[in-house]
């Protein structure tokens, strides 16, 4: 019997309600692939379009002197990237970018053809070309933020300073040893884009919080831009080799100038070479020469040597076993005083012998000397001083002025700051202290005191000889400021020759050392200079350019000069102190 109508409507009705039961089992199925079963690679896939996984890396901390003026910072040089995944036109975006950025056009349109999500086409450039680069507007390529470390002072202080690499790690001076403090800190995100490639967050807010610690230094940059002038001048006027130069405060250690010459500029350290990047105040040793003779005296003076003892300077020359001692200029009998104020070899000579190796080897490791300062400057060395049981019956004789042994210049000034500072050797401060970039105190170096080296008696006493070097008929005249009491002592220390045994006759170090106020010292300054050509004592060569630091120094500190200036040094006025 054939089927009705109603019937054919009904079998249609169920054939569409099985079809579309199948339609809706097939769209589950469909879901549950496409949701469960292949859910995270289509999100991770989906995310690639407009998600872009970045390590954002944190500026360098500052490095700043006493008074916050920015020694080394970090300035803005954004990076340019590329996604070559969106780049339609290779060779015509390369074309356009090489106009701004330089390089080779082949290897830009290059790195813009491969099949990867990113190319880096361009590392820390100046704002004006990241400018010039998104002006042109090409799909595909970013300008990520980044920053490049920037020495607003150029030269000054560059030795301590130091710098940092292509990858802002630092390589040299403070830049290197204190980089766990100074490097930035890196943080793993993502970078979202909309549909057009248009970054809708930098990072930039990011950043910020990752900046560097901040190092705060003892330097003073009007003092160390005094010290590199008038080292620089002298240097040059002697046609030196180079030169050193160092002021500290006596009563606390502290730095506050670390002068070279010849200088670098740490912005193109590449343009110098690799002898000029040292702190060579803390990593090179050389013989001290006559300074010492103020360490000798001082020792004999704490041993109960008294200050009006009467010496025989044998009229210039005096043999101790195979070797002749000479002076500059014959003396018969001196005092401890006179010694010092004339510098005389003889004299300081038969001082060692009277007080004893044992005894000039032990105040030499109480001075400090053949010892690290510890003052956390790369490559610091500790300088030379052989073991007593190592000593011939010369040695003690050699070194009591400046021979057989030797320093660093960091040493030379912290030993000279004792006597100025009461007999106290304080520890060299170089880095005040460690700021978060937040501000937060992390670290703070206080003035410590090393040991009481000699006793304040004697400081006095050895400062009152001091102070007749600068005065007439010493040999460090040159060094007088008008309205100040100088304490001051000269050195011409002859090199080691090359090409024999025993001491150049051509190669010379010239220093001079000294502080003032003689009742208060407020500076001590060291000036080295190596192998001067035209003149080559102490006295000529360094001695104007530690006068030109002091003199400038007192000024911008306000240091008045003094009312009741000593005109000389009697021998009586020596007996009373004693």
């Amino acid at each position: 019997m054939a089927a009705t109508p109603c019937e054919k409507i009904g079998s249609r009705i169920l054939c569409i309600r099985f079809f579309l039961l199948l339609c809706l089992v097939g769209i589950i199925i469909r879901s549950f692939d496409i949701q469960i079963l292949q859910g995270e690679a289509l999100k991770k896939k989906a995310e690639n379009t407009y998600v872009r996984r970045i390590t954002i890396q944190g500026d360098r901390g500052l490095i700043l002197d006493r008074h916050s003026n920015k020694l080394g910072a970090s300035i803005e040089a954004p990076n340019i990237t590329a996604d070559p995944t969106q780049v339609k036109n290779a060779r015509q975006a390369a074309d356009q970018l090489v106009k701004i950025l330089g390089g080779n056009r082949t290897e830009i349109e290059k790195k813009l053809s491969r099949e990867r999500r990113f190319a880096l086409l361009a590392s820390r450039v100046a704002p004006a070309k990241a400018d010039a680069v998104k002006k042109l507007n090409i799909v595909g390529i970013y300008t990520p933020d980044n920053s490049k470390r920037f020495y607003p002072n150029r030269r000054l202080a560059a030795q301590v300073i130091g710098f940092t690499g292509k990858d802002d790690q630092g390589l040299e001076g403070l830049e290197f040893s204190y980089n766990k403090f100074l490097e930035g800190r890196t943080l793993k995100t993502k970078e979202y884009r909309d549909g057009q490639g248009t970054i809708l967050n930098t990072g930039k807010n990011k950043r910020a919080g990752l900046k560097g610690d901040t190092i705060v230094l003892t330097l003073d940059k009007k003092i160390q831009f005094f010290s590199e002038e008038a080292l620089e001048q002298a240097v040059k006027k002697y046609r030196g080799k180079s030169g050193m130069a160092l002021v500290m405060q006596p009563a606390t250690g502290e730095l506050l100038a670390v002068a070279h010459y010849p200088e670098f500029n740490p912005n193109n350290y590449g343009d110098f070479s690799r002898s000029r990047y040292r702190n060579r105040t803390v990593t090179d040793a050389f013989e001290p020469g006559s300074i010492m003779k103020v360490i000798t005296v001082a020792s004999a003076i704490e041993r109960g040597m008294s200050a009006t003892t009467i010496i025989n300077c044998e009229n210039g020359n005096y043999r101790v076993g195979r070797s002749v001692i000479h002076d500059t200029h014959p003396h018969e009998y001196l005092t401890p005083a006179e010694i010092v104020k004339v510098s005389s070899n003889i004299g300081a000579a038969k001082i060692a012998q009277d007080i004893g190796p044992k005894a000039m080897h032990y105040y030499l490791k109480a001075f400090g000397f053949g010892t690290k300062t510890g003052i956390n400057c790369p490559a610091e060395s500790a300088g030379v001083i052989l073991p007593l049981n190592r000593w011939t019956s010369i040695d003690a004789v050699a070194i009591s002025f400046g021979q057989g042994m030797s320093v660093t210049a960091l040493q030379l000034i912290s030993a000279v700051s004792a006597i100025a500072n009461g007999g106290k050797l304080m520890k060299p401060l170089l880095v005040q202290k460690v700021l978060s970039n937040s501000g937060k105190i992390i670290q703070t170096n206080n003035p410590c005191v090393i040991r009481q080296v000699i006793s304040t008696q004697t400081a006095g006493i050895v400062k009152k000889m001091m102070a007749g070097v600068v005065q007439e008929e010493g040999t460090g005249t040159k060094a007088a400021i008008p309205g100040y009491r100088i304490c001051g002592k000269t050195s011409t220390a002859q090199k080691a020759a090359r090409d024999r045994k025993g001491y150049s006759h051509s190669r010379f170090t010239a220093a001079f050392a000294g502080f003032a106020p003689f009742d208060n010292p407020a500076l001590a300054i060291l000036v080295v200079v190596d192998e001067p050509k035209q003149n080559h004592y102490g006295g000529t060569v360094a001695a104007p350019a530690f006068k030109d630091i002091m003199a400038r120094s007192f000024n911008y500190l306000n240091i008045p000069p003094q009312t009741d200036m000593v005109a000389a040094l009697p021998r009586e006025v020596l007996h009373a102190a004693d």
